[in-house]
């Protein structure tokens, strides 16, 4: 028989990294396509909206110059007049006065009525034919037969003022300005051309020269016309999405502020709810744990009620840690202080855990300084910190552990107190998730005794109350470290005596002078005396 065929070998190759593109990316690729998109819809190469707002600063500078044009034409009109027959010369004049009244009042109608795309292309060509016709009526008056006797530098001055002043009026609608000068210009300079004379060239030449330049300049001031709004289009949008940023902001903490109003009210409603019948079963466990009204049936219940009331407690203790930590981050956790011991806190302490470290071997060792004087604080809260410290490192040391309690000054005269254990320790980025409410490292998941990941959170917060520092530092199979300092301005240091004299008890008599004393008067009548 013949062996089976060998199954080809597959062999996969390593994928590739699929690159996602950042948002800054995103951004910029949404913007150029959004302006190709705009540019596409636009009659002149620019946004729509900026479209209109272009034609709006055009018809804004005619109006705000059609005195000045009306005065230029007048005058004009009047100057030619000196040169050829009148009634041709009020022919030209009234012909541009007339145009020119048709674009003053085509620009009040634009300024008036809405913008929309379709009006601003009808009415962006009906001022490109206005200023055509406006070049078409110079270009008539300035190569009139009749005006050959004029000298050619008056001509040329004439055409430049012409084409200045047009340039300058429609700079922001450059087809506009191109439509009102070339005709001029090129008028001009065909008339120098035909002259035939080398001065006439160059002349004709100085024209066309000046109409480029005037449309360059005209194409200047409409980049930076267009520059201008394209930054205050920015900044507008810049505000908008700040002021909606604002309101979402302030949305969401409204949002935050009711659903902690609702968090406040649901745990004061729930901490009444469950102490009431939690007292009810803590009493009536502690009385079958007592057999106060007599001895048990059978014995193991009584073993089951030393359970049920162990198991309240410990209920009844996780609801004040969670009414004590939703009062902290509610702002409304208010100290009682006092003068208190340091030192004598954590005594007291040691003792009350003692029995616990003793049941799983742990030696407790305590190394405190002496005759250090009390601290302003409040000693429920310093007891707390002191309790939640202890009985995490009791629980996270293995048998035969050791942990060290230490109590003493600063560097800056305030006063510390450290717990540090020889436990298994903390990762090093399980850190700021233990110092988080109801945060809980892999250590602690993994231990037989579970908390709620509250113990630490709350510590942290009572010290950071009182102005003093939190700090954590443990190591992996070398155990943890908690660092508990107060500032100076808590420690109660010993008053100096005072350097006045005090003043008396009782006021001493004042001295009244001989001669204001009152006088003693004799007797009037000595019994047994011969006086």
């Amino acid at each position: 028989m013949s062996n089976p065929a060998e199954k080809p070998e597959v062999v996969q190759l390593p994928a590739e990294p699929v690159s996602v593109p950042s948002a800054s990316s995103r951004r910029a690729a949404a913007q150029r396509v959004r302006e190709a998109r705009d540019k596409l819809t636009s009659t002149s190469g620019t946004r729509p909206a900026f479209d209109a707002e272009m034609l709006r600063q055009y018809a804004q500078t005619r109006l705000s110059a059609s005195y000045v044009v009306m005065l230029l034409v007048v005058a004009t009109g009047v100057l030619f007049g000196l040169w050829m027959q009148p009634i041709p010369a009020a022919a030209w004049t009234a012909g541009m006065l007339c145009i020119h009244s048709a674009m003053i009042r085509s620009c009040r109608r634009f300024l008036t009525e809405p913008a929309s795309p379709a009006a601003t292309r009808a009415w962006r060509t009906r001022f490109v034919v206005l200023d055509l016709l406006y070049g078409l009526c110079w270009m008539a008056i300035l190569i009139h037969p009749v005006l050959d006797m004029v000298t050619e530098t008056l001509m040329m001055f004439l055409m430049l003022l012409v084409i200045a002043v047009s340039s300058m009026l429609a700079a922001n609608l450059p087809i506009a300005a191109l439509a009102a000068t070339a005709p001029v210009a090129v008028a001009m300079a065909l008339s120098f051309v035909t002259t035939g004379s080398l001065d006439n060239y160059i002349l004709a030449a100085l024209a066309l020269a000046a109409e480029g330049y005037f449309v360059l300049l005209a194409h200047r001031l409409h980049s930076s016309t267009f520059a201008t709004l394209e930054a205050r289009a920015e900044k507008d949008a810049l505000i908008g999405e700040l002021e909606q940023a604002k309101a979402i902001s302030d949305e969401a903490r409204h949002r935050a502020e009711a659903a902690n109003v609702a968090k406040s009210r649901f745990l004061a409603q729930m901490s009444h709810e469950l102490r009431t019948p939690l007292n009810a079963i803590l009493g009536f466990s502690e009385v079958m744990k007592s057999e106060i009204f007599g001895a048990h049936a059978v014995p193991v219940y009584k073993e089951y009620s030393a359970d049920i009331h162990n198991s309240g407690v410990h209920l009844l203790n996780l609801i004040n840690e969670i009414l004590d930590l939703s009062r902290i981050e509610a702002g409304r956790y208010e100290l009682n202080e006092e003068a208190v011991s340091l030192v004598g806190i954590v005594a007291d302490c040691h003792h009350l855990m003692k029995l616990r470290a003793s049941s799983r071997g742990i030696t407790i060792h305590e190394v405190f300084e002496q005759a250090m004087p009390r601290l302003w604080a409040d000693e429920r809260a310093i007891r707390q910190v002191v309790l939640n410290l202890l009985s995490n490192s009791i629980k996270f040391t293995p048998q035969g552990g050791e942990i060290w309690l230490k109590a003493g000054w600063t560097a800056s005269g305030g006063q510390y107190l450290s717990v540090r254990d020889s436990g298994s320790g903390i990762p090093e980025d399980e850190i700021p998730v233990v110092l988080a409410s109801f945060g809980q490292g892999s250590n602690s998941i993994k231990s037989a005794e579970q908390g709620a990941g509250l113990g630490l959170p709350i510590a942290k917060n009572l010290i950071d109350l009182h102005g003093g520092t939190f700090t954590l530092k443990s190591k992996l199979r070398i155990g943890t470290e908690v660092i508990v300092t107060f500032p100076p301005e808590r420690v109660m240091s010993a008053l100096a005596p005072l350097s006045d004299d005090s003043p008396p008890l009782q006021p001493e008599s004042s001295v009244v002078p001989d001669e204001k004393r009152r006088p003693r008067h004799k007797p009037i009548m000595s019994a047994g005396t011969g006086s």
